[in-house]
């Protein structure tokens, strides 16, 4: 994570379409909510959907907002930006995202709504899922192209049907691109990316395994499809007190050893150098951030 924005443990999709749905995840604990007007909409529901989705965007929310619009390549993303790229939206989810040229027309667009309704330039913030082969393919070039993109996001249930690979409960399929999403993140100097939902909602220890199976690879957060996930997620993605702890007295120690004139001690029996104070430090800036967004009102 490069420690520029405030992390994402949990981001939870609502069909842009139910509202009753939508006025419940508002409510929730979810870092943020998705409105979605992909998947979850019937495509004769789509444009009038958006007209929903844009009156939601000046509702109060506890997380910040985004939308999912259709992917650039469907007859809905030019309408879903034009109706939903106004005040009170935080970023736009992009849905397969397999290009460079296609992630700087969208930006580009943003620019110009932003412009001509005086929002403040950058302010939408672009996430882009990562869910085919040519995608992960072409990741890099994505990653780089155009400025506002801060995070990425990758999703198995397309890529798992483009690939034709079997979902697995315990998801080595996803291996391979996981590792390549999380360092081509790191590589282009942005934030760790989110990870795919769990599409079981009747395996909660299913959920947490995947969860915990993302944070070790060096995932940030993980999207979310039913409000019961959320606590789950949000738990696996925050520091644990024991965690915290131990990062407090690597740093308090090492500190200590190296005003003395030492980089190599010892704590809790294990052996610490710099990287892992560097990695104890980053556990309670972590820690800080999430006790930041939380304070926010």
């Amino acid at each position: 994570m490069s420690g520029q924005t405030l992390p994402l443990r949990s981001l939870l999709f609502a069909p842009g379409n139910h509202a009753r749905r939508v006025e419940k995840a508002l409510s929730l604990d979810a870092d943020a909510v998705i409105l979605d007007l992909e998947d979850a909409v019937a495509v004769a529901e789509k444009p009038a959907t958006r007209t929903a989705v844009a009156a939601t965007l000046e509702r109060p929310r506890r997380g910040l907002l985004y939308v999912r619009v259709n992917a650039i390549d469907t007859d809905f993303c030019y309408g879903d930006l034009v109706a939903v790229v106004q005040a009170g939206i935080d970023g736009i989810i992009l849905p397969k995202a397999e290009s460079a040229a296609g992630i700087a027309t969208i930006d580009w667009l943003l620019a110009q709504l932003e412009r001509e309704r005086n929002l403040p330039h950058g302010a939408v913030d672009l996430i882009p899922i990562i869910e085919t082969a040519r995608g992960l393919q072409q990741i890099d070039a994505i990653l780089s192209a155009g400025h506002r993109v801060r995070r990425v996001a990758f999703g198995a249930g397309d890529f798992t049907l483009d690939l034709n690979l079997a979902w697995t409960r315990n998801e080595t399929e996803l291996a391979h691109a996981r590792a390549v999403v999380v360092t081509a993140s790191r590589a282009a100097c942005i934030d760790a990316p989110l990870d795919t939902v769990w599409a079981d909602l009747s395996d909660s220890a299913g959920l947490e395994a995947s969860a915990r199976t993302a944070l070790g690879c060096g995932f940030q957060g993980k999207m979310c499809i039913h409000p019961d996930q959320i606590a789950v997620v949000n738990r696996v993605f925050t520091p644990s007190d024991a965690e915290i702890a131990a990062a407090e007295r690597i740093c308090a120690a090492f500190a200590r050893a190296e005003a003395e004139g030492s980089a190599a001690i010892q704590v809790d029996g294990k052996f610490i150098d710099y990287p892992i104070v560097y990695r104890a430090r980053r556990v309670l800036q972590r820690m800080a951030a999430i006790r930041a967004r939380e304070a926010r009102p």
